[in-house]
C-alpha cells in the first residue's frame, strides 16, 4: 500500500516526466528567401519573404523576421507565427540589406542564417506568356514580360512531360522565344512550361501548363464496348455503350464512330454517325458514349472510332441468348458514397475459352448511360473496384458476367447494393384471403425497388387479438404469402406487417378479419348423408314405375301420346276382323256410316233446371250393343280405358284442357247428347262413359256454348 510521502514523490515524477523526455534545443529555422514580385498587384514595391520552420508543429513557436541595411545596426523587426511575411517599401531603402529569421517556443530560441542581397537582384517579374503552337512539329513561342518593366530579356527555361508520366525533362538558357520537342512520341499529349528572367532579377515562376498534341496518326486499339440493359437483361431494353478512346489511343481528334449490327433474321445494318454533329441516335457524355436505339433481335455487333488518318480495329460484342443466363457465382459488394467494390469466389472450372469477367453496376431508374459503368478484369482475378459518386438510399445493381474468346457473353449473378441504407417504405398492398376458424391466408406486395431504400432482409408480420394476445413472425421476402395457423374461432385480429432492412423497419400495413365459428360436424354429415339418401330413394322409385310389369298407366306420363281414331265407335265394328274376339262376335256391315256433326244450340235460361233435373237421371251416356259378347268386350275396354286415365290423367297444356274433346258416333247419341247438353252446368261431366277417343279429340258441349 503507498504510504502519502510515496504518492507525493509519483505526482512530481509525472508531472517532470514530459521534461526529461523533451527534445533538445529549438532546430534553426531555414534562411528566408525574399523578392519583390512584379506585376498588376504588387507593381515592384514591397519584398516577400518565406522560410521553412524545419520545427514540429504541434509545438507553438513564435518567430521574427530582422532585416537592416549592411554595414549598420539600425534594423526593424516583424513577430508572429506566420511562416511568411511581406517588407513594406517605406521600411526598406534601395540597395544590399541583411535579413534572417529567430524562432522562438518552450524548448528555447535558434536563429537562421543571415541573407544578403541587393534589392535590383530580387525583381521577380511574371511569367512568360504562350501565344501559339504548332501541332505539326510540336512547337510553342512565347512572349517575355521583360519590356513591360523595360528590362532587356534575358534567358529562358522549358520543362516538358508526357500526360501520364511524373517526371519534367527541363532545358535551359534559350534566348529565342521558342522551343520545339525533337522526336515526339505518336499518340502522345505533351505538357510544357516556361520561365524567363530578364538581363538582371531573379527569374519568374513557371506558366501554366500548355498542352499539345504529337502529330495526329491513325487511332490504335480498340474500343472497349458493352451494353447498358437497365437492371434486367432483355435485349429489347439494352442499347450499345461504349468508352470513349484515351487521348493516347485516339491520336487525333475522333471524327465519328461506326457500327456494325447483324440481327437474328440475317439482316446487316451499318450505322455511322458522327461526333461533330450528333443525331438523335447518339449520345456522348465525358467518358462514354451509347446509341438510342434498341438491340432488339440482334445477336452481334462490331464497332469503331475514326479520325482523319484512319480508324481502330472493329470491337466484337455477341449478344447474351435469352434464356441461357442462370445464377451461377456468388458475389460481395462493399459500397459508400465514393468508392464500390465487387468481389467474387474463382470457379475451380475454368474453361479455356474464357477471357475475362465483366462488372457493371447500373442506377435503378437511370436513363441509358447514366449512373452506370462497367470493368473488364483479367480472369484469375476476383475483384473489380470503381470510383465515383453514388447516391445515398438509391439501389445499384451489380452483375456479373463471362466474357470468351469469341466475345459471347454469359451471366454469372447480380445483386442489389446500397451506399447508405435507410428504413424502407410499406407494402402497396395487404389481403387476407381463405378465413377459416383456426388459419388464415396472408399476401401482400413486395415493396417497390425504388421506395426500398435498403435491402429488405425479412418482412415482420404482428397479429393481435384479446384472446392470443401478441404473436410476431419473421417472413422471408419471397413468397409474398403466409398462413397464420392456430387461431381461435369467431375472434377478431389486427395484423401488421412491414419490411425490413438492416437500417431499421419501415412503415406499417395493417388489415383487420375476423375468424368463422366452428362448425357442428356431426350435423353437417348428418344432413349430407340424408341428402343422399332422399336421392337413392327418389331414384329408385322412378326406375320402379319405368321398369314395373305394367307399363301401360306409366307411358302416358313419359310419352305424348298421338290420337287414334281406331278408338272411335265408327271404326270399332270396322276393325273387329283384325280383333283377336272378333270370333266370337257378330259383324255389322255399314255401306255408309255416318260421321258425326256438331251442332251449335242456343240454350235458353228457362231450359236450364230442366236440364239439370235430367242430368241428374241420365248418369251415362249408352252405347247401341251388337252383341252380349261385344257388349261385354267393350264393357271391359272401356272400364280399362277408364282406369289408365285415372291413373294418369293427360290435360292438354295449350288449351287448357284434355287433349281430346267428345264424338258422337250415331244419330241415336246424338240425340242423347242433345238432350244431356244443357247438363253443362252440372259437375257430372266428367263423369260420362263416353269412349277416350271422344273425350280427347272433340269439344265439350260447355267450351262451344262459351264460342
Amino acid at each position: 500500500m503507498a504510504t502519502p510521502r510515496t504518492r507525493w514523490l509519483l505526482s512530481i515524477l509525472l508531472v517532470n516526466l514530459p521534461n526529461c523526455f523533451a527534445q533538445g534545443p529549438t532546430a534553426a529555422p531555414s534562411h528566408p528567401e525574399c523578392c519583390i514580385p512584379c506585376g498588376e498587384i504588387n507593381n515592384c514595391a514591397d519584398i516577400h519573404c518565406s522560410w521553412d520552420p524545419r520545427l514540429d508543429p504541434q509545438i507553438p513557436t513564435n518567430y521574427s523576421l530582422h532585416w537592416e541595411p549592411e554595414h549598420t545596426e539600425v534594423g526593424h523587426v516583424i513577430s508572429g507565427t506566420s511562416l511568411d511575411w511581406i517588407i513594406p517599401r517605406e521600411h526598406f531603402n534601395s540597395g544590399k540589406l541583411r535579413v534572417w529569421v529567430q524562432a522562438k517556443n518552450q524548448l528555447g530560441s535558434a536563429k537562421s542564417l543571415e541573407v544578403v542581397f541587393n534589392t535590383a537582384d530580387i525583381i521577380k517579374l511574371p511569367p512568360p506568356k504562350v501565344t501559339s503552337s504548332h501541332q505539326e512539329e510540336l512547337e510553342i513561342s512565347w512572349n517575355s514580360t521583360c519590356d513591360e518593366q523595360q528590362l532587356s530579356a534575358g534567358p529562358c527555361d522549358v520543362r516538358f512531360q508526357r500526360e501520364a508520366d511524373q517526371d519534367w525533362l527541363q532545358d535551359g538558357d534559350i534566348i529565342h522565344g521558342s522551343y520545339t520537342i525533337n522526336s515526339p512520341q505518336a499518340c502522345t499529349i505533351y505538357e510544357i512550361q516556361v520561365r524567363c528572367s530578364c538581363d538582371i532579377g531573379l527569374k519568374s515562376d513557371w506558366s501554366a501548363s500548355h498542352r499539345i498534341r504529337s502529330p495526329e496518326t491513325a487511332p490504335v486499339g480498340e474500343l472497349d464496348v458493352w451494353q447498358d440493359c437497365g437492371i434486367s437483361q432483355e435485349s429489347s431494353d439494352c442499347v450499345l455503350a461504349w468508352k470513349k478512346l484515351p487521348i493516347s489511343a485516339a491520336c487525333g481528334v475522333i471524327l465519328g464512330y461506326e457500327a456494325r449490327l447483324s440481327y437474328n433474321n440475317g439482316t446487316l445494318v451499318l450505322v455511322n454517325v458522327s461526333v461533330a454533329e450528333p443525331k438523335d441516335s447518339l449520345v456522348c457524355g465525358e467518358m462514354q458514349c451509347h446509341f438510342t436505339t434498341s438491340l432488339k433481335g440482334v445477336s452481334t455487333v462490331s464497332i469503331s472510332a475514326y479520325n482523319a488518318q484512319g480508324a481502330t480495329v472493329p470491337s466484337y460484342l455477341a449478344m447474351p441468348i435469352p434464356g441461357k443466363e442462370k445464377t451461377e457465382q456468388a458475389i460481395h459488394l462493399t459500397m459508400n458514397e465514393e468508392n464500390l467494390t465487387v468481389s467474387w469466389g474463382l470457379s475451380t472450372q475454368l474453361s479455356d475459352n474464357l477471357k475475362e469477367y465483366v462488372v457493371q453496376y447500373k442506377q435503378a431508374g437511370g436513363p441509358p448511360g447514366q449512373g452506370f459503368d462497367w470493368v473488364k478484369v483479367k480472369k484469375n482475378q476476383t475483384t473489380g473496384l470503381f470510383k465515383g459518386r453514388y447516391t445515398k438510399y438509391t439501389p445499384y445493381k451489380v452483375s456479373l458476367f463471362t466474357l470468351s474468346h469469341s466475345r459471347e457473353v454469359h451471366h454469372l449473378s447480380s445483386v442489389i447494393g446500397y451506399s447508405l441504407e435507410g428504413s424502407p417504405s410499406s407494402v402497396p398492398s395487404f389481403q387476407v384471403f381463405s378465413i377459416a376458424a383456426t388459419q388464415v391466408t396472408l399476401f401482400w406486395k413486395s415493396v417497390p425497388l425504388s421506395k426500398q431504400n435498403g435491402v429488405i432482409l425479412y418482412y415482420q408480420i404482428v397479429a393481435d387479438s384479446r384472446v392470443d394476445g401478441q404473436n410476431v413472425y419473421n417472413v422471408s421476402a419471397p413468397p409474398n404469402t403466409f398462413k397464420l395457423l392456430h387461431l381461435s374461432p369467431g375472434q377478431e385480429y389486427e395484423v401488421r406487417i412491414r419490411a425490413v432492412t438492416a437500417a431499421g423497419a419501415g412503415v406499417n400495413a395493417t388489415a383487420k378479419f375476423k375468424t368463422k365459428h366452428l362448425e357442428d360436424f356431426g350435423h353437417v354429415i348428418f344432413r349430407v348423408v340424408s341428402g343422399i339418401l332422399s336421392l337413392v330413394v327418389i331414384c329408385v322409385a322412378t326406375l320402379y314405375c319405368a321398369c314395373r310389369g305394367e307399363k301401360k298407366a306409366c307411358l302416358p306420363c313419359f310419352y305424348y301420346k298421338v290420337p287414334d281414331a281406331r278408338n272411335s265407335q265408327i271404326f270399332r265394328n270396322k276393325n273387329q276382323i283384325n280383333d283377336p274376339w272378333a270370333s266370337t262376335c257378330i259383324p255389322i256391315y255399314e255401306p255408309h256410316p255416318k260421321i258425326s256433326l256438331l251442332e251449335v244450340v242456343e240454350v235458353q235460361r228457362w231450359a236450364f233446371k230442366s236440364s239439370l233435373e235430367k242430368s241428374s237421371n241420365n248418369d251415362r251416356l249408352t252405347r247401341p250393343l251388337v252383341g252380349d259378347e261385344c257388349s261385354q268386350m267393350d264393357c271391359k275396354e272401356d272400364q280399362k280405358e277408364e282406369a289408365a286415365a285415372e291413373e294418369c290423367p293427360r290435360t292438354d297444356h295449350r288449351y287448357g284442357r284434355e287433349e281430346y274433346s267428345k264424338m258422337v258416333d250415331s244419330d241415336e247419341e246424338r240425340d242423347r247428347e242433345e238432350e244431356n247438353r244443357e247438363d253443362c252446368w252440372s259437375s257430372s261431366e266428367e263423369n260420362q262413359s263416353t269412349s277416350g277417343y271422344e273425350k280427347h279429340f272433340m269439344p265439350t258441349a260447355c267450351e262451344v256454348l262459351k264460342v
